[in-house]
């Protein structure tokens, strides 16, 4: 783990909420056909993401939107510098991903290589008709051609620093942090 310190909070509990209130209204306007309307959130902080995005949909629109968590530890292409033996935790899709709409979505949009490897993984699952990208914070410098679709906020950052989100179901506290590495 690299040695970081706290620069700002760049977002309150609040913030988070109101941002994904918005969101989720996009998410309806944009949206053609709500019953091919399918969540995947990529373990770990994309799952409050879409868990949270598909409530407030529910009680906006009084109909459910199904989840789905994906794990990508086997997809990344980073394996070999993330250690010995990866953590893998299960990947749950309770639907079949053939002919929906996927929003897929994940807490920050770095170099893009993440959503590359997520991809990866959801198209083993079958063909859905679309993916889109939804991220709760899009921070830039991406490596890959790779855009999100619905973005919470855009952050300009440098490379020596890091976002990080917090989330209630994680971390035990809500709070999105701009920090730098020491």
């Amino acid at each position: 783990m690299v040695p970081t310190r706290e620069k700002s909070q760049l977002m309150s509990a609040s913030e988070i909420d109101r941002t994904l209130v918005r969101l989720a209204h996009e998410i309806l306007e944009r949206s053609h056909d709500l019953d091919r309307l399918a969540f995947i959130g990529i373990r770990r902080r994309g799952v409050p993401l879409a868990q949270r995005l598909a409530q407030k949909i529910e009680s906006l629109e009084k109909r459910i939107i199904p989840v789905g968590i994906l794990d990508i530890n086997l997809y990344r292409d980073d394996l070999s510098t993330v250690g010995p033996k990866p953590v893998v935790s299960a990947t749950e899709i309770p639907f079949s991903v053939v002919g929906k709409d996927i929003i897929l979505m994940d807490d920050v949009l770095y170099t893009g290589r993440t959503i590359r490897g997520a991809l990866d993984a959801l198209f083993d699952h079958g063909r859905p008709s679309r993916v889109q990208l939804l991220v709760l914070i899009d921070r830039g410098h991406r490596e890959l051609p790779i855009e999100a679709r619905f973005i919470g906020r855009t952050i300009q950052t440098s490379d020596t620093e890091i976002v990080e989100v917090k989330f209630q179901e994680v971390d035990g506290l809500e709070k999105v942090l701009l920090v730098e590495k020491v």
